[in-house]
């Protein structure tokens, strides 16, 4: 049997992390973590290894781009797929975004179904 994918949750949102996860546990063959914010985030990543990340960008103590910035330079995670769902559409968010790497920006509200196609086509499932 093959080993589960694991994606890490990293949203500080209670209710937007339980629906982000239930959407992902749709998908047979995930193991779904989560980081209430970008710090929690960060010390999981050391004691874990994970093949994908979803990143909410405005979060308490650490946001989300900090935190990408700082995972992008573990040689681990380069190329590991990371999808940002934020409230944030400015554009210059998006460019950041995009230049730290992230495989794909969706807006909220986000619809189950978009999650789990994304997931789906980053992880090659």
């Amino acid at each position: 049997m093959n080993e589960p994918k694991r994606i890490l949750v990293v949203e500080d949102s209670p209710a937007m992390r339980q629906l982000i996860c239930y959407a992902l546990k749709k998908i047979d063959g995930l193991e779904v973590l989560e980081a209430n914010d970008g710090v929690d985030g960060l010390s999981k990543l050391t004691g874990h290894k994970f093949d994908m990340l979803i990143v909410d960008i405005n979060m308490p103590i650490m946001d989300g781009l900090k935190l990408i910035d700082m995972v992008r330079k573990f040689d681990e995670y380069k190329d590991v797929p990371i999808i940002i769902i934020t409230t944030e559409s400015a554009g210059e968010d998006r460019q950041r975004a995009i230049a730290l790497g992230v495989n794909e920006y969706l807006t909220k509200p986000v619809q189950s179904q978009q999650i789990i196609e994304s997931a789906k086509k980053l992880l090659g499932i």
